[in-house]
């Protein structure tokens, strides 16, 4: 964390002061000057903000939009000045900062939905078809001024006629009040099994700037009994049975498993008490990274649904700089027998998405014959 504090000072600071020792120059007049440093100024302000607790939106996305639109195009120039000249690079630099505008004005609204499929011998014949719906990191007070989309995901969803919804995780940003206002549109949510969700590491509402223990648990609380008015199961290291005639399907939940700095609150062991071997099993589990640590060639389960990375809410082809953080950020990803899908997810704590559009994500079952 130091580290990566000092890289972000770095790259703050060097760029700003190589344009502007080279480019407006110590002649420049005092209010020119100032005026150039102000966006350098807020980005550090912002980012002091949050480090300190004081964890608002208007902080986040103050530091978000201008780290993006202001910092990371001068970084790039900067570098860029060096190898392919000026011009080129403020070229460069100025085509950047224009797709990242249209990421924070339409980039967010495109909700998309992405298809796969599941395949495994341990599924019984009668879920063959068996369409689970996935979303995930909805961040719902983001949308607070922007209620069009959450009414529009709610019609997306329903419109795909699953089998089951699940939320994999980070409902809310800060506090379980941003909910409140969109409980009747999310309560419309509709299959045929119902709607189960997990935590995630946001869930737990202790980003904000009361951090004392009795503030998180009310939190916590509050924002479980209106998943539940919502219609909504949240498991807590837990699974219920699913069934098709005479079959059953185990759906596994576990409170959010992360790495540091992200706390582990799940218990595995626990969620999976009397589920027998060789069942067809359903892991929610909020953060990939649990995939590799406690899931895989460690237990049975068939599938794993997780979100969290949010594929750093920008991607261009097939790279995302959320690859530089998880070994598995977004889709799927199989070993052995084991599927792990990784949602982009919805939202975040500010609107903007790049390439990494904001999805829900189909993932159907199929039974296959042992290869043994």
């Amino acid at each position: 964390m130091i580290i990566s504090i000092i890289l972000f000072v770095i790259a703050l600071i060097l760029p700003d002061y190589y344009i502007w020792s080279v480019f407006i120059g110590q002649d420049a007049s005092w209010w020119w000057s100032a005026l150039y440093f102000v966006p350098t100024l807020m980005v550090a302000f912002s980012f002091i903000a949050v480090n300190r607790g004081f964890y608002h939106n208007t902080f986040m996305r103050i530091f978000f939009a201008l780290s993006l639109l202001v910092v990371l195009p001068k970084l790039i120039f900067a570098v860029l000045s060096f190898a392919i000249g000026y011009l080129a690079a403020l070229i460069v630099a100025l085509a950047l900062v224009l797709t990242l505008l249209y990421g924070f004005f339409f980039g967010w609204r495109r909700i998309k939905v992405k298809n796969a499929t599941c395949a495994s011998p341990l599924l019984p014949k009668e879920f063959e078809g068996y369409r689970i719906l996935q979303m995930s990191d909805l961040h719902i007070g983001t949308f607070r001024e922007n209620p069009s989309f959450i009414s529009k995901l709610v019609k997306i969803v329903n419109d795909q006629h699953p089998d089951l919804i699940v939320f994999t995780g980070d409902l809310v940003n800060v506090r379980a009040e941003e909910l409140h206002p969109f409980l009747s549109e999310l309560s419309k949510l509709s299959a045929v099994d119902g709607v189960y969700s997990v935590m995630g590491n946001h869930d737990y509402c202790e980003y904000g700037k009361d951090h004392s223990e009795r503030n998180i648990l009310r939190n916590q609380h509050i924002l479980q009994y209106w998943e539940e008015k919502m219609g909504w199961k949240m498991l807590m290291n837990e699974h219920v049975m699913l069934r098709r005639g005479d079959a059953e399907i185990a759906l596994i939940g576990v409170e959010n498993i992360g790495k540091p700095p992200f706390k582990s609150q799940g218990d595995l062991h626990k969620a999976m008490l009397g589920l027998q071997d060789g069942m067809f099993k359903v892991l929610l589990s909020h953060d990939p990274t649990h995939w590799r640590r406690g899931v895989l060639h460690q237990t049975d389960i068939a599938l794993t649904l997780s979100g969290h990375t949010h594929a750093g809410q920008m991607k261009i082809g097939k790279f995302s700089p959320a690859k530089w953080a998880y070994n598995e950020w977004g889709g799927k990803y199989t070993e052995g027998e084991a599927m792990l899908y990784v949602s982009l997810g919805l939202g975040g704590t500010m609107p903007f998405r790049f390439g990494a559009w904001p999805e829900v994500n189909v993932i159907r079952l199929k039974k296959i014959k042992n290869e043994e």
